[in-house]
């Protein structure tokens, strides 16, 4: 497995060192990831979800239709959706009328609550959360959350802020070359390994995840 250095010389050698460092992006701070309210993370749990397979664009557009048929995100009023609530909402032309995702919603309101329950406040859960071990953060969206595997909890994740790679598939093909995994991960030990040589680059590096998820890339794009 190449150092960090070698790979960061890799990215520069097809970017430029200058046109690199500007498309990096950073976790937000652990304050402001504390100080996020509830509801924005429901929100956006709910918007990775329904881009998941979908136009982005499309969601992006009506998001404030999302926002006015869930009452705001409010945790409480969707957390106790009943089956009128669902009937009004798949033929509500505002949202993306899709049943399970819809469902998804009250199941996820309530992962929220049980955190916030749990911790104070899902934001202080989130930043809190060690980077050295992401993918159990990954696991637990999985586990708890709903339609949050895969893709959809990374890029929640990232979109929250908090220190994170994302298995696109150019990260993915990097991690076949240096011999981390030997093809897209999905296993318990394929994750191990994955979050092992991030940490690797991290300590090497000083750089955050959401930084070496983007050289990585970079490498390969």
């Amino acid at each position: 497995m190449r150092t960090f250095d070698e790979l960061w010389a890799m990215a520069v050698e097809r970017k430029g060192a200058a046109e690199l460092e500007a498309t990096l992006q950073f976790p937000k701070p652990r304050t402001e990831i504390t100080a996020t309210p509830d509801d924005r993370f429901l929100a956006l749990m709910t918007k990775c979800i329904f881009q998941s397979g979908f136009n982005w664009k499309v969601v992006d557009a009506m998001w404030p239709g999302f926002e006015a048929a869930f009452d705001g995100f409010d945790i409480g009023r969707c957390a106790m959706l009943h089956d009128e609530d669902f009937e009004r909402l798949v033929s509500d032309s505002r949202i993306v009328r899709h049943g399970p995702k819809i469902r998804a919603v009250q199941e996820n309101a309530r992962f929220i609550a049980d955190i916030a329950t749990e911790h104070g406040s899902a934001g202080r859960f989130f930043a809190d959360w060690p980077a050295e071990n992401y993918v159990g953060l990954l696991d637990l969206l999985k586990k708890r959350g709903a339609r949050l595997g895969g893709n959809t909890g990374q890029y929640f994740l990232r979109f929250s802020g908090l220190e994170s790679f994302i298995l696109s598939q150019s990260v993915v093909n990097r991690l076949i070359a240096e011999g981390v995994v030997d093809k897209v991960p999905s296993s318990a030990r394929d994750m191990a390994a994955v979050q092992q040589a991030f940490n690797t680059w991290r300590s090497q590096s000083g750089r955050s995840l959401t930084e070496i998820s983007r050289v990585l890339a970079v490498t390969i794009d």
